[in-house]
């Protein structure tokens, strides 16, 4: 595959309006906010990026209960109500933005398609955000959904059988370090999926795509150090896997991984290289590396259609594991890891 293509006419568009933007005064970078600002500014420039799908037939809020006794919002969609009698799969989603921004309102366009598309219920998680809540508070919120799946999952409708897990960027990070934690945890429903599109996944931010992409294609280098300074509690937080998946020694029996990457992404090469790490350790793997793209362009729908596209494609990998599982005929808790059909 030859991922040095030219950079997509609409998504240059984009760069250079996001670059006049920034020198003209209009836009102000993350760095130069609070971490409240900078959560105001990315909602509100989601819509400007997006489309929004119609509402779904079954849209529902959900309080679910943390570790540590708080709790926190989630949000479940599907094209009809889950029902008990006829238990629905469901996606567990967690949103990205540097561990610091991000919502279930700026997610609510890709998780409404990504329930239309597989037919499948996504559970999209509000996990608590940094500087107010540091590693590994995310992390830990996301092992308490999928818990939450297994425990209350069944009463929802959901079938705790048929889990897949997910996420964009950082919340890429969290659904690879979520499986890594489910491989372990065997009392936790046992995902048949992991999504990872555009993770962040390396302890350093040194690879060669950082040097060549970490200025001018949107996720700057200077943004990705002011999230992880949010968001880490000291520099030894930076080799723990669940910050860093390929910092995990043993990422064998995994679930199968479907990898979304852009070409033009800073975080490109720590993918490729995960993408790698898992095909050596005998988890079936399918890279998808979108040529033209930067990073975020899954949220990008009224820029570019490889977002729609790429959106699709995933749906259909869903509703492929779904599948399988079902055919499978077994229990979430004594079934083996299967490749994707």
């Amino acid at each position: 595959m030859n991922i040095y293509m030219s950079l997509d006419p609409d998504i240059a568009a984009l760069l250079e309006m996001v670059q006049a933007g920034t020198e003209s005064g209009a836009r102000i970078p993350f760095p130069q906010l609070t971490a409240a600002q900078a959560r105001t500014d990315f909602d509100a420039s989601s819509p400007l990026l997006d489309v929004d799908p119609p509402a779904l037939a079954y849209e529902r809020h959900l309080a679910l209960p943390t570790r540590d006794g708080a709790s926190i919002d989630a949000r479940l969609y599907a094209k009809e109500e889950p029902s008990r009698r006829s238990p629905t799969p469901v996606l567990l989603y967690m949103h990205g933005g540097g561990f610091v921004v991000g919502s279930l309102d700026s997610h609510q366009p890709l998780c409404r398609g990504l329930a239309e598309d597989s037919g499948a219920a996504v559970l999209s998680l509000g996990y608590r955000l940094a500087p107010e809540h540091t590693f590994p508070t995310a992390f830990e919120d996301a092992v308490d959904a999928l818990a939450w799946i297994g425990r209350e999952g069944p009463a929802a409708g959901l079938d705790a059988g048929r889990v897949a897990i997910g996420g964009d960027s950082a919340g890429g990070t969290l659904a690879a370090a979520l499986a890594i934690e489910a491989k372990a945890n065997r009392s936790l429903p046992q995902p048949v999926l992991q999504v990872l599109a555009y993770p962040g996944l390396s302890s350093r931010q040194t690879s060669n795509s950082h040097e060549r992409y970490g200025s001018g294609y949107l996720l700057e280098r200077s943004t990705v150090d002011w999230f992880f300074r949010q968001y880490l509690r000291d520099d030894s937080d930076r080799d723990d896997w669940r910050f860093a998946p390929l910092a995990a020694k043993d990422i064998s029996e995994l679930p199968p991984a479907l990898i979304v990457l852009a070409e033009y992404d800073p975080l490109v090469d720590e993918g490729r290289e995960y993408a790698a790490k898992l095909c050596a350790a005998g988890v079936p793997v399918d890279l998808q590396i979108y040529p033209g793209m930067i990073h975020e362009f899954l949220r990008m729908g009224n820029v570019v259609a490889d977002a729609l596209r790429a959106r699709a494609a995933i749906g259909q990998a869903l509703a492929s594991a779904f599948r399988a599982a079902s055919e499978g005929g077994r229990t979430w808790k004594d079934r083996a890891y299967e490749g994707m059909s």
